[in-house]
């Protein structure tokens, strides 16, 4: 037995004593196996010592719960203080913010995105992209290479070597592949890389031309690949609202996945999605509906 000691003394009980103290255990977290019962002999002649083979009683762990696992895959984290919390608050201050976030990005260029955005991050929006086709300038050739230069700056620097390609998708927006070897580095953890950089292009764009020009980093297909996983995920977490009857809380997203889980569920009968948070921790929540 792992972590066991063997313990003798004249008699049995005083074995276990001393095994106890050895172990510093009490005696119900004790477990131990007689070697030798011991003989007191005759008049001291004969005499055996008992003996025994001791160790700490094993605290047997809770058998894995399987949700608690899949919870734990998912990054998901129940809002236990939702449940006490008036569930209209949230709203409530959502709408306050919304004003305000608006009225401080008018002189911002990005203005008619990020109101866009924020709009479609509730349960009830609806996505417009005829709206965003609109509002998005005609790429220029001057930009493209502008845009081109900088990733491949980038990526350089990374020392990556990475074939780029250009072209301009249905909505009007700039869209850049890349391919080459070990393009995990380049997307990171939940593609926070791959964010990261597409902000930094999309600010060189905008610097080289006028009106809103829009620029999406791809590669090895992960933006699909990543939708149809917030997909699935928001039905598996719909899911598990409507069995536990308790909100659920996603892992941090950036604005554009938010809106893929909003947009998910927008058509869901029992459940309900709304933002909490300040960016970049900004999460949905999955709520059961009254």
């Amino acid at each position: 037995m792992k972590g066991s000691i063997r313990v003798s003394a004249k008699t049995l009980d005083d074995a276990i004593t001393e095994a106890l103290i050895q172990l510093g255990v009490t005696s119900d977290k004790l477990e131990y196996e007689v070697i030798e019962k011991g003989s007191a002999g005759f008049l001291g002649i004969g005499m055996k010592q008992a003996v025994i083979e001791a160790w700490r009683k094993e605290e047997k762990e809770p058998e894995p719960d399987i949700k608690e696992i899949i919870k734990e895959e998912m990054s998901l984290k129940p809002e236990e203080e939702n449940v006490k919390k008036d569930p209209v608050q949230p709203k409530k201050e959502k709408k306050e913010k919304a004003p305000a976030a608006e009225k401080k990005e008018k002189p911002v260029k990005e203005k008619p995105v990020k109101e866009k955005v924020e709009k479609e991050e509730t349960a009830d929006s609806t996505p417009a992209p005829v709206k965003e086709k609109q509002e998005l300038a005609k790429v220029e050739e001057q930009t493209i290479k502008a845009v081109e230069e900088f990733v491949q700056d980038t990526l350089k620097a990374m020392n990556m070597a990475v074939e780029i390609t250009s072209s301009i998708d249905e909505d009007g927006a700039l869209c850049i592949d890349m391919k080459g070897e070990h393009m995990g580095i380049l997307i990171g953890k939940r593609g926070q890389t791959l964010d990261a950089l597409q902000y930094l292009a999309n600010r060189v764009a905008n610097k080289h031309q006028d009106g809103y020009v829009r620029v999406k980093l791809d590669t090895e297909n992960y933006r699909a690949r990543r939708e149809e996983t917030l997909k699935h995920l928001a039905k598996n977490i719909a899911h598990k609202v409507k069995r536990n009857r308790r909100p659920v809380a996603l892992e941090p997203m950036n604005p554009y996945e938010r809106r893929i889980i909003h947009s998910a569920l927008q058509s869901d009968p029992y459940v309900t999605t709304h933002s909490e948070g300040e960016e970049p921790y900004r999460k949905v929540v999955v709520t059961l509906k009254k």
